[in-house]
């Protein structure tokens, strides 16, 4: 698996890469990752690392102008690993991997999965570096359509994602097949509330809505923080606990606001620990505004029997289905109104809380994601019996 990202770093991608790898290797095969220098090995899964680049220290999301050395060098670990390992295909992550993937695959002379999480110039353009029809925005749709083009085969994080690869990108559907990201049940249940508010520091006598995530606009990080405003207005008793990185603009951002004291903010929190910060919260929140990545916090939500809002999107629709509650796109008092409708509605959250963990048991396994996976390599090996 080529990942080019500081893996493991405790973010949406990074959980896909892990139990994708954790699942394939239940299932007999053999996976090796290689990866930045930054980020942690977890156990099982035998991982490489490109030399270590002093300098270079970012673990959020995002682009970078220090990207382009950085993935020569993967290319270059990635050819010694290739030479040794012998793999029977090669499954790139991003656009990045997916591009070296090309390169790597004519030497190796096995074919390349992408495993597709979103449109590289949407996620360039939300985050910042450029504007879509300037010439680097340009440039990059240029570049994503070689990318896409390339690939033998490519997996998405949902079905929009195919969708809009299919119809727009003009990819062959029988090259496209969506692998929705799951959630590991054993791991990501409902647990004991009191004890994890005692734990965190959290009040015992008002509603908690939980984040967890990435601190950027993209995820709706300045759209949460003006819901917050408009409750603590009108003097919900709620209280926020938000978890994730980098929080210190968010915090000082909601200082201004006069809302700090309705916020408990924990920092980065690891994915093993993750569960047990949930089972504090009564209702979850995702006010994500990307439209074309995949929102893997969901499935955790949902395993720990957490009532959820988010916006009201494709991608969301597809994974909360019945189980969720839906404000109107970017809009902030709408989201508000049904937070506020959600937390002053018990029986609605137990009916949602029971319906998302059902859902997450019976569809979203990360162990029949592994199987649907085996059968997309053995359709791109000619193989067919799915093991």
């Amino acid at each position: 698996m080529l990942a080019p990202t500081p893996y493991f770093a405790d973010r949406g991608c990074h959980v896909r890469i892990y139990e994708e790898a954790r699942a394939l290797i239940a299932l007999g095969h053999q996976v090796e990752i290689v990866t930045y220098h930054l980020g942690r090995d977890m156990p099982g899964i035998p991982t490489h690392r490109i030399p270590p680049i002093p300098w270079y220290r970012k673990l959020e999301a995002g682009p970078s102008w220090h990207k382009p050395y950085l993935d020569i060098l993967l290319l270059i670990k990635a050819l010694a690993v290739g030479r040794r390992f012998r793999p029977h295909l090669i499954h790139a992550h991003l656009h990045e991997g997916a591009l070296l993937g090309l390169l790597l695959k004519k030497y190796l002379r096995i074919p390349l999965l992408f495993d597709c999480q979103g449109s590289l110039t949407t996620e360039i353009v939300d985050h910042g570096f450029c504007r879509r029809d300037s010439l680097l925005g340009r440039f990059f749709q240029g570049l994503e359509r070689f990318i896409n083009c390339g690939a033998d085969s490519i997996i998405t994080s949902s079905t929009p994602s195919s969708v809009e690869l299919v119809n727009v990108g003009r990819i062959p559907s029988l090259r496209v097949t969506p692998l929705v990201d799951g959630v590991n049940c054993d791991d990501f249940r409902p647990g004991d509330r009191d004890a994890a508010r005692r734990m965190l520091g959290l009040p015992l006598d008002r509603s908690v809505v939980a984040f967890l995530g990435l601190f950027n606009r993209y995820q709706g990080m300045d759209l949460l923080l003006e819901v917050i405003a408009l409750l603590r207005e009108r003097g919900t008793s709620v209280h926020f606990l938000l978890m994730g990185f980098p929080h210190e603009k968010y915090r000082l951002m909601a200082e201004e606001r006069g809302s700090d004291d309705r916020i408990t903010w924990t920092g980065r929190v690891s994915y093993g620990e993750a569960a047990g910060y949930l089972a504090a919260a009564d209702v979850a929140v995702s006010p994500k505004i990307s439209l074309t990545e995949a929102n893997g916090k969901l499935f955790n939500y949902l395993a720990c029997g957490l009532p959820t809002l988010v916006f009201d999107n494709p991608i969301n629709r597809e994974i909360l289905g019945d189980c969720g509650l839906f404000a109107r796109h970017g809009d902030a008092a709408d989201f508000a109104a049904e937070l506020e409708h959600l937390l002053g509605d018990p029986p609605l959250r137990a009916r949602l809380a029971a319906a998302g963990r059902i859902k997450a048991e019976r569809e979203y396994s990360w162990q029949g994601r592994g199987r649907e996976l085996v059968a997309v390599y053995r359709r791109l090996l000619g193989k067919e019996r799915v093991a």
